[in-house]
């Protein structure tokens, strides 16, 4: 069977990115090399703007079902400050769950759309020319597509064979993370914790339900992170940094991470495409990773759509590049700075205790939180308000609010003075008069992603930019 796409892997980033294909009619086939889900179950977190990617596809109410809401703060190197008054969400939380439990709903999301899923089923190679993509699976099937898409994680496969260079540094710190049930008693632990956070801020023992601790702890050193670790493993280390293990047991979910930092050169050659780890890996802190992810999907979806319909504008694809490598470079430097402040060198604590102090003025701890949750993405769209190129928060409408709107992944143009109209591009692009709109702005195009392509009042200017995102009208 000929498919327009073939995403390689199903994890967050392939699941959401075929959901996000399907809304406009894509035949998506989605190969994942595993057949059952990892043994370990590792808590994600999904910050502020992925919140709202979920609320706008309509998929946040089943999510929070399986997931824990934890106040906004203390995301920056583990800095314990609150979250700023007033951030520019009704979604400013973070969302706890178990990365299966996402993976899951994703995927499940994804087939009730119409895409197929493999599993059990490994690229192997693949071979583009001028019309598509053969791409052969382990067991010698070849399938054709228009595009390829790899989401396959870390150690791209994709990756690897398209030749796409990934720079960056190796690993040269592990840490083991994990949930587990503590026998010692609660004023022994925070004794304990308290005096060793002082010197190794990598590590914590904090409560995470009844009779329940996050545990990270430096590992003994660098390993296969393909294998999970061991409880054994976890007592171990625990014995060689607090000189006690805790007692712990009955572990929930246990795992490595590594400080590797690498960044794809290249996020598209071709009709072959990255996403996801695939694009660009860093250290869990601040628990960027998914998020970036998933924020790489929904800004590639509807524009890959696009150019498999042939609607697409001449360079529309490129500004997948354009616009989400320089989101990862920002990504990687601040996880760059949350190690290096993670450190107990006296220069490094001295950096911290610094950067403490001044994240009590509320400007900073703005900024950094903006940094982290995604809300301070500005895309470049050339001269214009602040407002240009950033993320429109769900704002209330006559209608309820907005990003009910924005479930069919079209482009949306909120119009306060009820005299513009979509025109040509009304296929693609809704229309909503609302002159009770909460925005200080006349009139906005806004992408599927959710992000303000245009703002203005002039018919002719708006016909430009729709053209811009959305290609030839209908005549």
């Amino acid at each position: 069977m000929h498919f327009d796409v073939i995403i390689a892997g199903c994890g967050p980033t392939g699941a959401m990115l075929a959901a996000e294909l399907r809304l406009h009619d894509v035949r998506v086939l989605v190969l994942e090399k595993e057949t059952e889900p990892p043994s370990f179950v590792r808590i994600v977190g999904l910050h502020i703007r992925s919140i709202e990617l979920m609320a706008m596809r309509g998929l946040l109410e089943r999510i929070l079902e399986r997931g824990r809401r934890r106040p906004a703060g203390a995301y920056f190197a583990a800095i314990d400050k609150p979250a700023p008054e007033g951030l520019d969400s009704p979604y400013a939380y973070l969302l706890g769950i178990p990365q299966p439990v996402i993976v899951h709903l994703l995927e499940e999301h994804a087939v009730e759309l119409g895409a197929q899923v493999r599993h059990g089923c490994a690229v192997v190679g693949f071979e583009q020319d001028d019309d598509g993509v053969t791409v052969e699976l382990a067991d010698g099937e070849r399938l054709r597509s228009r595009y390829l898409v790899g989401c396959d994680g870390a150690r791209s496969t994709v990756r690897k064979l398209l030749g796409v260079a990934f720079p960056g540094e190796p690993s040269r710190n592990e840490t083991l993370m994990g949930e587990m049930a503590v026998g010692a008693p609660q004023d022994e632990i925070a004794a304990k914790v308290s005096e060793l956070r002082v010197t190794d801020r990598r590590f914590s023992l904090a409560p995470a339900g009844v009779g329940v601790y996050r545990v990270v702890v430096p590992a003994g050193g660098v390993s296969d992170r393909a294998a999970p670790p061991t409880l054994d493993d976890f007592r171990r280390q625990l014995r060689a940094v607090a000189g006690t293990d805790f007692g712990v047991h009955s572990p929930r979910w246990l795992s490595r991470f590594g400080d590797a930092t690498r960044l794809a050169e290249r996020y598209r050659v071709g009709r072959v495409l990255l996403a996801g780890d695939a694009a660009h890996v860093h250290p869990p802190i601040g628990g960027q990773g998914l998020n970036l992810g998933v924020q790489d999907a929904v800004n590639l979806g509807w524009k890959l759509a696009a150019q498999v319909r042939g609607r697409a504008p001449q360079t529309l694809l490129d500004t997948y590049h354009a616009e989400r490598h320089p989101v990862a470079e920002d990504v990687l430097d601040n996880t760059r700075a949350q190690m290096e402040l993670l450190s107990t060198e006296p220069g490094a604590r001295a950096v911290r205790r610094l950067l403490t102090e001044l994240m009590d003025f509320e400007e900073v701890n703005r900024r950094l939180i903006e940094k982290i949750t995604g809300i301070g993405i500005r895309y470049d769209f050339g001269a214009g308000p602040d407002l240009l190129g950033r993320r429109l928060p769900d704002i209330d409408l006559k209608e309820g609010r907005l990003y009910g709107l924005l479930r069919r992944g079209r482009g949306l143009l909120l119009d306060r003075t009820g005299g513009l109209t979509a025109g040509g591009w009304s296929d693609r692009v809704d229309h909503l008069a609302d002159p009770t709109a909460a925005l200080d702005a006349p009139c906005v195009l806004l992408r599927p992603d959710g992000h303000v392509a245009w703002i203005g009042d002039d018919q002719r200017d708006l016909d430009d930019h729709l053209a811009r995102w959305f290609g030839r009208p209908i005549t």
